[in-house]
């Protein structure tokens, strides 16, 4: 059986490590971290998911900045506030939670972002500084970043390995890639148009999987032993849950549990990451800042 990577536990380990940091900052400058999350509108998946970030910077001593605009506002009222906060000293780190409502172009708002403020790592200078040799963007985006965290905190080496993504999205599967480049796997992009994905996963020594599809990885696609970090979150029919579904992941985690030799759980797994990595990347933002000021 596979050994179960749980993601809370090592989010919460890297937690611990950020709140000793942030109290380092506080003492040596007076100055802890600032994240200013941009929510649009009230869809409710998006006003929880901004809910735990709060409530994960309160806990860290990490300042937090809430901007909450009605469904309504105008692209130029967004862009304006993004400016504010771009100005803002005491603020390091700005997330603008998508999806934005329909009459406003997200790419434009993401762009006015300051590039030393991108704690979401999207900005195209940050994506196109990882996708070359040699230079360091200034922030990860934070699922991928939390992917590659869960490997090399449960001693999984890339160097050297045969990498499978699967999926090529801009938020996960494009910049898991290019990370996997650079800590030197070879790697292999699978998507919508790949002929017989599963002869390609199955050679592969880690595989991560962000294709939006419910438990289409399989336990013959596996490779015995190879690493498998299951992004997918997808929500299935389930009538003996109160909630009527339950989540699973992009991986059929029963089978597959018998052929890996790591596995991440859906939930529980790549989750807990994404928002720690945020704050990591705060953090990250605000000593930059802070000891290049002082």
């Amino acid at each position: 059986m596979a050994t179960v990577i749980d993601g809370k536990a090592v989010a919460q380990t890297i937690r611990s490590e950020i709140a000793d940091e942030v109290r380092l900052l506080s003492q040596k400058y007076g100055k802890v971290p600032g994240l200013a999350v941009v929510i649009v509108g009230n869809r409710k998946d998006s006003q929880s998911y901004v809910g735990m970030k709060r409530k994960a910077c309160a806990e860290l001593g990490i300042k937090s900045f809430d901007i909450d605009l009605p469904e309504e506002a105008s692209e130029a009222e967004i862009i304006k506030n993004v400016h504010e906060l771009n100005a803002n000293p005491d603020v390091h780190g700005i997330l603008v939670q998508l999806p934005l409502p329909k009459h406003v172009n997200e790419e434009n708002v993401l762009t006015e972002i300051s590039l030393t403020k991108d704690v979401d790592g999207f900005h195209p200078l940050n994506i196109g500084k990882l996708a070359m040799k040699g230079r360091d963007p200034l922030f990860l985006p934070c699922t991928p970043k939390g992917c590659l965290e869960l490997l090399s905190r449960s001693g999984v080496s890339i160097k050297g390995k045969n990498a499978v993504v699967v999926g090529r999205s801009n938020i996960v599967g494009l910049p898991a890639s290019l990370l996997l480049l650079k800590a030197d796997a070879t790697v292999t992009i699978v998507h919508s148009h790949t002929s017989q994905p599963e002869n390609i996963i199955r050679e592969a020594d880690i595989v991560i999987a962000a294709a939006g599809q419910a438990k289409m990885i399989k336990g013959s696609w596996i490779k015995p032993g190879a690493a498998v970090i299951d992004v997918g979150t997808n929500s299935v029919d389930d009538p003996t849950r109160k909630s009527g579904y339950r989540l699973v992941g992009d991986v059929d985690f029963e089978e597959v549990s018998k052929v890996a030799g790591w596995i991440t759980p859906v939930p529980g797994g790549v989750g807990p990451m994404t928002v720690t990595m945020l704050l990591k990347n705060t953090l990250e933002g605000a000593k930059r800042t802070i000891e290049q000021n002082n």
